[in-house]
């Protein structure tokens, strides 16, 4: 009998490889994220300011920070980094205080205006709280690889409530504040107790968020190994590159 020929061979079916983990940076990665925010948004301006009205008196100062504040994110978006809404939202407050400062030709003004912004965003913050995204939903981007399936946890949806209510709450306390210094202090001492006064209030309130948040994070498995390193940020400057 004639020898059937052999049946060619079907190649193997490659196993379906799984989906890689997704990536968790570390804490540390997180709160080289939120001091380079606060460190070019709020620490520089405030010490740019104080040094020049110092040294040179007011208008030199309001000129002073608002071109550290645009020309720091012309930088960023010059070399491809990522801008933070914290910056883009402290140059549209100061942009405003001074084109309305220069229009009515009054440096007062300037300085009550930070009772009318803080005012105005801790009521922001506080109204954000009735919708499905708080502001702090809206701004945790900047700071950790967000996406739909974390901010849709029932312990992530309360901790955005609870900072936003937390910033909401500062707002408004620093608004009443800054209008009592202006009212019952001279010039110079309301800019150098407002000064050191704002950016301890700001840096504490920033301890206190990252702490909140990354007790929240370790419970939900959301933060990496600490040697682990973070692809989100530029090896050389640790600031946070735009993803393509």
């Amino acid at each position: 009998m004639a020898a059937h020929p052999a049946a060619p061979a079907v190649p193997a079916t490659p196993a379906a490889q799984p989906d890689p983990a997704p990536h968790r940076p570390s804490l540390g990665s997180v709160v080289r994220r939120v001091s380079s925010s606060l460190l070019v948004a709020v620490v520089v301006p405030a010490v740019l300011f104080y040094g020049v009205f110092a040294l040179a008196g007011v208008w030199p100062a309001i000129v002073a920070a608002l071109l550290w504040s645009y020309g720091a994110i012309g930088w960023r978006l010059v070399t491809g980094r990522r801008t933070s809404g914290l910056l883009v939202l402290a140059a549209v407050l100061l942009t405003g205080r001074t084109l309305l400062s220069v229009l009515a030709d009054s440096t007062w003004l300037y300085f009550l205006q930070p009772v009318i912004s803080d005012g105005v965003v801790g009521l922001l913050f506080l109204l954000s709280l009735a919708s499905a995204r708080p502001m702090v939903a809206r701004l945790a981007g900047d700071f950790y690889p967000m996406d739909l399936e974390i901010a849709t946890r029932p312990r992530i949806r309360r901790l955005f409530w609870h900072l936003t209510a937390l910033w909401a709450l500062l707002g408004i306390a620093k608004a009443g504040l800054t209008l009592w210094l202006l009212q019952t202090q001279t010039l110079e001492t309301f800019v150098l107790v407002k000064s050191v006064s704002m950016l301890a209030i700001n840096v504490l309130a920033a301890i206190a968020t990252v702490a909140l948040a990354a007790y929240v994070a370790g419970r939900e498995g959301l933060l990496g190994s600490p040697l682990a390193p973070d692809p989100a940020l530029d090896p050389a400057t640790d600031v946070v590159r735009t993803r393509s």
